[in-house]
């Protein structure tokens, strides 16, 4: 048996059809470079749609990204039955379905992320330019893709988060109203009228430019401390009001305030306690007596 001479014959053989299947490789390629300008084609009249509608940031890049998608699917099974005459469209599906079952095992993270995308692109809540807060995560969200959203930080550090965390996880949605209430405590030295320093506080705060002036403040008495009463005091600004500004204003307005009326704060400083109850104290445990020594 001559094993070069067969060998010789099965690469003439590849070689040959090889040559015969130029034309059908080629015209393969041809379609996958029509379908990607198709693709692109496709997402800029679909940009140009809904552009002027009311529709959200995100569903726009979910439309853009299906459209893409559909048409790259479409585009890459005609090029495979084009390249593989043999291969029928409903083979074709069939492996695709067993495919996709090995793949989706394989990459299940992934699928999970991409499944997770979807949902929070259609969901009413959290969009882009909103303030939220997941786990140990803070910031704007700046962009949503099928697998991953861009969180910036008010420190601004760009986190990239797997869409499965935050629709797994609950998310607190700081801007989702327009209207955001915010509150501290103030510790006033009780030697001074209580209704008076109150008065003075409420005052204070409805000249702050920021505060709400549709919205009421509220000026409670809450508890005693050494030497003092605190008050809780609450007010409300625009969702998207920075935190620190606000709170820096109405700080400012409440001393000059309780200054001009004569009433002295406390050392006590005021804490934000933003809407965080007011938790229990913990007893105290018990000290056990001292024996008395012997005489």
């Amino acid at each position: 048996m001559n094993y070069v001479n067969t060998l010789h014959a099965q690469i003439n053989t590849m070689l040959k059809g090889f040559v015969q299947h130029l034309p059908s490789l080629a015209i393969s390629l041809m379609v996958i470079a029509l379908t990607w300008l198709a693709a692109k084609f496709a997402v800029r009249i679909a940009d140009r749609l809904t552009r002027n509608t009311h529709m959200r940031e995100n569903l726009k890049q979910l439309v853009e990204t299906l459209v893409r998608l559909a048409i790259w699917v479409v585009g890459l099974m005609i090029a495979a039955t084009i390249s593989m005459p043999g291969l029928t469209p409903g083979s074709l599906f069939a492996g695709l379905g067993i495919g996709a079952l090995a793949i989706g095992f394989a990459f299940q993270d992934i699928f999970e992320n991409f499944l997770a995308g979807v949902l929070i692109m259609v969901r009413d809540r959290m969009r882009i330019g909103d303030n939220i807060e997941c786990q140990n995560i803070t910031g704007k969200v700046e962009r949503i893709t099928l697998r991953e959203s861009h969180i910036r930080s008010p420190s601004n550090e760009l986190t990239i988060v797997p869409n499965s965390v935050l629709f797994k996880n609950p998310v607190r949605i700081t801007t989702d109203s327009p209207h955001r209430r915010f509150q501290i405590m103030v510790s006033v030295v009780s030697d001074y009228d209580m209704d008076k320093a109150a008065d003075a506080i409420r005052k204070a705060i409805e000249g702050v430019d920021d505060v709400e002036k549709s919205r009421p403040v509220d000026v409670f008495a809450r508890e005693f401390s050494s030497g003092a009463v605190d008050f809780l005091v609450r007010w409300w600004s625009g969702a998207r009001a920075k935190d620190f500004p606000v709170q820096d204003q109405v700080v400012r307005a409440i001393k000059r305030g309780l200054d001009e009326a004569g009433i002295e704060i406390s050392g006590a400083q005021p804490t934000t306690i933003e809407f965080e109850p007011p938790q229990e104290e913990e007893p105290a445990e018990a000290t056990p007596a001292r024996q008395k020594e012997p005489a």
